[in-house]
């Protein structure tokens, strides 16, 4: 919708009108001929102004609804207006037309009028009522795709939750060899510290037979020699 094409046709609507409500005061003063074509040039402008009101009306269409209804509505008050105008210079026409004619002709204007308002109204109802379900379908299928995509991101989780149960199996098992190998080793540092002590005993015990043995023959050699 062109807001631009919206406002030029309200300025449009706004001069026609403004040009018609003065004639029925201006048919009053008016006799024969010209009166005709007074009412001839109303007739024009009147059904200008309509057809400037349904260019208004299809500008509307796809609007936000918090700008077409307002304006919806304007647009009904504005036939309104129209419809009363032509009432009034019908009956301001010469007293030579019939009273009769006369009546019936205002009877027809003002029924089409009024059918004309009630099919605006029937539009304006219409025209809500699609929007709505244009929103409701769009808002179905936001809800189906947010779905969807929920739906994907829970298969990931369960899918991302299973590879960590993995690892998690995987890390324990690691843990329990881990801790296996542990016990291996301790044992096998107590085997060997056990050795050492075995060893550092060994060893202390054959330096001193090594000292005893060297002191006997240091003995045998030096102190026995001499006697």
């Amino acid at each position: 919708m062109s807001s631009e094409e919206f406002e030029k046709l309200h300025e449009m609507y706004k001069c026609l009108y403004d040009e018609v409500k003065l004639m029925p005061e201006r048919v009053q003063m008016c006799q024969g001929e010209e009166r005709k074509r007074i009412v001839r040039h109303f007739d024009e402008r009147v059904s200008e102004a309509e057809e400037v009101l349904q260019g208004m009306e299809q500008e509307l269409f796809g609007t936000p609804s918090s700008f077409r209804t307002p304006m919806s509505t304007k647009i009904r008050l504005y036939r309104r207006d129209l419809a009363k105008l032509q009432r009034d210079i019908r009956l301001s026409t010469t007293p030579g037309f019939s009273s009769h004619v006369g009546d019936s002709r205002q009877g027809i204007y003002a029924a089409q009028n009024d059918q004309s308002t009630h099919l605006q109204s029937q539009r304006a109802l219409l025209i809500q009522g699609t929007e709505s379900l244009n929103n409701a379908s769009k808002s179905i299928e936001r809800s189906q795709r947010i779905a969807a995509e929920t739906d994907q991101i829970g298969t990931d989780i369960i899918e991302e939750l299973g590879e960590q149960r993995d690892q998690l199996d995987r890390t324990r098992d690691r843990l329990v060899h881990t801790g296996e190998n542990l016990s291996r080793s301790r044992k096998i540092l107590r085997a060997m510290s056990r050795r050492l002590v075995t060893n550092k005993l060994l060893l202390s015990v054959i330096i001193i037979m090594e000292l005893a043995i060297l002191g006997a023959v240091v003995y045998l050699k030096f102190f026995r020699g001499r006697k």
